[in-house]
């Protein structure tokens, strides 16, 4: 019997068109997927299933048409591309999806911190700060940029063009640019700074955030006469700018920012050469000829000293000796280099504008120490150095190292500054109300300074506070515009010590990263001291570049510490309750401005 072929597929088709010409609807399907109970079968369907199934042969192909069907038409509703891949395909229930991982859970008794865009932020704000002066400009003449096309009359700039304000800036900016100040440059006056030592020094001249000077344009020829004049001259004139192209190529051929700060034969334009030019110099005097211009060397006394440097009594004047740039270890530690020498100049000379109080000013003070002069020298130790610091060694005992040992080729910078009177330290205090006073004038200060440049100290240990009495029953502060009049007992606080502070001066924000001395927060624990150090670290989070006016906060506690702990005065228990009641509430205020409002200096301020 000849085998008959099905085409399983027409009849498929057939049989749904059929069904399309009569109008039958389509019944919708729905699969329903459970697993199947077993049934039990009685044993008389058993024998019944049987007896049908051995005597009915023929019922397999009434009943095959309908399974086919059946099938077919469940194949039909999923769609005729699928048939031949699902009649393969092995249904598997759908695996479930892995969760979300979930973060561990924190320690207890450890609070979980928010994400710190702080470093991100200040990088966008930079950017959207700088502005250029022309973006991408179109040329005027579009043939000048067609195929090779050369236009006589088209004027291309010169490098001097671009790099003459930089020059100038670089050599007569008081305010030097750091990393990251070309840009500002370029876009900003250039102004004239003339030497603090001049005579025609004035607070006016300095430049304030925020106030607009006229620009003065100085010429390299000029420049090259400051250089050559000498250190007593105390006049300088500005003259207009020559298109001196070919000088200016020179100098940036010459510009080295990278070379060692003790190297003075070369005449390129480092960091030590703006030092020079910062102090009112061309070239470094010596200990001897500076000590000369101010007093009898024969009177010369020691009165205090530090890690990086020595303090003497000059006159009426204080001369603090920072050794800088060499190879021989001060105290133990390296020398500090010209850059960071140049910063604390810039800083102090800064600092110097809040004592003005010519035409109308937002903030001004007198509480940190008066910069007189400013002096860059070279050589041995004078004599007479020598001999007060040997007095003040067998006196008190000194800790650091004898100058004696400094070579000839040695450089120091010399701050003359105003004599502040004693430290803290070993200041005697008469009475509660002189602890009131330096508790005030040191918070308001710090107001004026935050304020003003964003200033905070980071050192105020109560070596780096002077006091002196000098009969004045009142002192004037300006905060924000705001006259304040404060009751002083007649006691005058003077800050010193700029050298681990932050400033923002409007052109640059000087900081010292102290995370690079990680020795600093190495002191015991219970020293206030050693504890504010570490304190500061976490309020900064060790970005120390950023303003945290806290720290400010956290130096007037350390005092409040100091006055209970340290100081012997005559006081109340009272007087101490309210010492210990400004302590805490000083953990409520962000800012020195902030405690300035405080009940406890409510009655020595009084508004003009």
């Amino acid at each position: 019997m000849a085998s008959r072929t099905v085409d399983l597929w027409a009849e498929i088709v057939g049989e749904e068109d059929n069904q399309r010409s009569v109008g039958v609807p389509e019944p919708e399907m729905a699969v329903i997927y459970q697993r199947k109970k077993a049934e039990v079968m009685p044993q008389k369907d058993v024998a019944r299933r049987q007896s049908n199934s051995s005597s009915d042969n023929g019922s397999r192909k009434s009943i095959a048409p309908l399974t086919r069907v059946s099938w077919n038409r469940s194949l039909s509703t999923r769609g005729r591309t699928s048939i031949a891949a699902t009649a393969c395909v092995d249904h598997q229930p759908q695996q479930r999806k892995p969760g979300r991982k979930v973060k561990p859970p924190l320690p207890r008794g450890k609070n979980a911190q928010p994400p710190n865009f702080d470093k991100e932020r200040a990088y966008f704000q930079e950017v959207d700060a700088f502005e250029l002066l022309e973006e991408s400009p179109s040329p005027k003449k579009p043939g000048t940029w067609t195929m090779g096309a050369q236009v006589d009359n088209v004027v291309i700039p010169h490098l001097s063009s671009v790099l003459q304000k930089w020059l100038i800036s670089k050599k007569l900016n008081r305010k030097y640019a750091f990393p990251g100040s070309l840009s500002r440059i370029l876009e900003t006056p250039v102004l004239s700074k003339d030497p603090i030592c001049h005579d025609s020094f004035s607070s006016s001249t300095m430049k304030k955030p925020g106030k607009d000077y006229p620009e003065v344009r100085l010429s390299l020829s000029s420049l090259q006469q400051r250089s050559n004049s000498s250190l007593n001259d105390k006049q300088f004139i500005g003259i207009p700018i020559q298109e001196t192209c070919e000088d200016i190529e020179v100098e940036v051929r010459k510009l080295s920012l990278t070379s060692r700060p003790s190297s003075l034969d070369g005449q390129g334009w480092n960091s030590f050469t703006a030092l020079l030019t910062a102090c009112g110099q061309s070239v470094p005097s010596t200990l001897t000829e500076m000590l000369l211009s101010y007093c009898d060397r024969g009177t010369i006394t020691k009165i205090g000293e530090g890690t990086y440097g020595e303090a003497f009594k000059v006159g009426n004047n204080v001369c603090k000796i920072v050794p800088f740039g060499g190879d021989l270890r001060v105290n133990g530690e390296v020398q500090k280099k010209s850059e960071e020498l140049l910063e604390e100049v810039v800083l102090s000379c800064t600092l110097n504008y809040l004592r003005g109080h010519e035409g109308e000013v937002s903030n001004a003070c007198t509480t940190f120490i008066q910069t007189v002069d400013l002096r860059v020298c070279q050589g041995y130790y004078d004599s007479a150095l020598i001999s007060a610091w040997e007095d003040w060694d067998g006196k008190y005992g000194s800790e650091n190292d004898h100058p004696k040992d400094f070579p000839a080729d040695q450089c120091y910078v010399v701050f003359v500054q105003e004599h502040g009177g004693q430290d803290l330290e070993s200041f005697v205090l008469l009475n509660f109300d002189e602890a009131r006073s330096l508790l005030v004038q040191v918070t308001l200060g710090l107001a004026v300074a935050e304020a003003a440049y964003e200033f905070e100290h980071r050192d105020l240990h109560w070596g780096n506070i002077l006091l002196s009495r000098k009969g004045s029953a009142t002192l004037h502060f300006i905060l924000e515009g705001k006259k304040l009049q404060v009751t002083t007992f007649g006691l005058l606080i003077s800050i010193i010590d700029f050298t681990l502070s932050r400033i923002n001066t409007g052109d640059d924000i000087l900081f010292l990263d102290l995370s690079s001395d990680p020795e600093l927060f190495e002191g015991p624990k219970g020293d206030k001291q050693a504890d504010t150090y570490r304190k500061m670290r976490d309020v900064t989070d060790e970005c120390w570049e950023g303003s945290f006016p806290k720290t400010n906060v956290l130096w007037l506690q350390y005092l409040v510490d100091i006055l209970l702990l340290k100081k012997s005065y005559e006081r109340t228990s009272k007087d101490e309750r309210e010492l210990r009641s400004l302590k805490k509430r000083l953990n409520n205020y962000n800012s020195a401005k902030e405690a300035a409002s405080d009940p406890f200096f409510s009655d020595l301020m009084i508004s003009e």
